[in-house]
């Protein structure tokens, strides 16, 4: 069996303050299990982990020229779910393929030269997304589209039945709640506003339960095996239930500077000003397309209030 490590053994296997351990598990995606309420470390997993993050490290993967396969990784959405398949059935002689890895995932994945494009919602300590991360993950900055807004929130039983109002009440003794993993965008959100609202997650009853898309979440709502969790308000409308609005989020298509003009990345964002995105757009709910295949800059104003 792999050797694992406590949380006071890797703080000093890194060389930092235990508390500062939690962050990187939240906030850097470092590898760890909860067993029993605490926390292991498989230490052949923590040296990769530290590996990948060295700058200047010599890269052990890249993308051969591009021959008709576009690799995306990150994110999940059921709007680009749907142009991803549009992609497909459209041009016969390409074919897009996406991996689910999360947020950070993705970002990983795009720096180590396993996919042309990431899919990332990260939402930064001053509210802007995914430029924090992309300094920290990425050698060099590198091409950002606007995929699309999205409205995020709390998805609920329909009617509400336990009254619901805003992430306060998701500590009550009586809700029980599902959550989405950590390194996901959703997740990275989901712990943003328990932070602002001042409340500690293992208050709350359910926050361990973790699940891998955001319908799988609306999915153990709609099944009533959850009262709520996080996700977007697509999910909830396609299933029927009710949506706490939070916030409107960016989310972004990021993309190495030298495959941009790649002929499979352009025929893909060629579709982010079509008719099929547009429609299935409104047919869902929840999306606002008003920078969807435009350039993002760490300057740009993007939330929408």
């Amino acid at each position: 069996m792999e050797e694992m490590y406590s949380t006071r053994e890797i703080a000093k296997f890194l060389n930092i303050n235990e508390k500062m351990v939690y962050s990187l598990i939240s906030e850097k995606g470092l590898p760890a299990s909860k067993v029993t309420g605490k926390w292991l470390f498989p230490i052949n997993l923590v040296r990769q982990w530290v590996e990948a993050g060295t700058e200047n490290f010599p890269q052990t993967a890249k993308l051969p020229p591009y021959h008709g396969l576009v690799l995306i990784a990150g994110s999940n959405d059921l709007l680009l779910d749907k142009i991803i398949s549009t992609f497909n059935i459209k041009h016969e002689k390409h074919m897009a393929m996406f991996g689910m890895a999360g947020s950070l995932g993705g970002l990983r994945a795009l720096k180590q030269n396993l996919c042309h494009i990431a899919s990332s919602h990260l939402i930064g300590d001053n509210d802007d997304y995914n430029f924090p991360f992309l300094k920290d993950e990425m050698n060099q900055m590198p091409a950002v589209v606007n995929f699309c807004l999205r409205e995020q929130g709390i998805i609920v039983q329909k009617g509400n039945p336990q009254n619901i109002l805003s992430v306060n009440d998701l500590n009550r003794p009586d809700i029980t709640i599902v959550n989405r993993q950590l390194g996901t965008g959703t997740r990275k959100l989901f712990d943003h506003l328990l932070k602002d609202a001042q409340i500690k997650g293992e208050a709350i009853k359910g926050y361990e339960t973790t699940l891998s898309r955001h319908m799988d979440v609306g999915l153990e709502i709609l099944n009533r095996r959850a009262d709520a969790g996080p996700g977007i308000r697509p999910v909830a409308n396609i299933l029927g239930l009710d949506f706490i609005p939070a916030c409107w989020e960016r989310f972004d298509l990021v993309i190495h500077k030298d495959r941009f003009f790649d002929q499979g990345i352009q025929l893909f964002l060629s579709l982010l000003k079509g008719k099929v995105i547009q429609t299935t757009a409104e047919a869902y709910g929840g999306y606002d397309l008003s920078m969807t295949g435009k350039m993002v800059y760490p300057a740009t104003g993007t939330e929408k209030e």
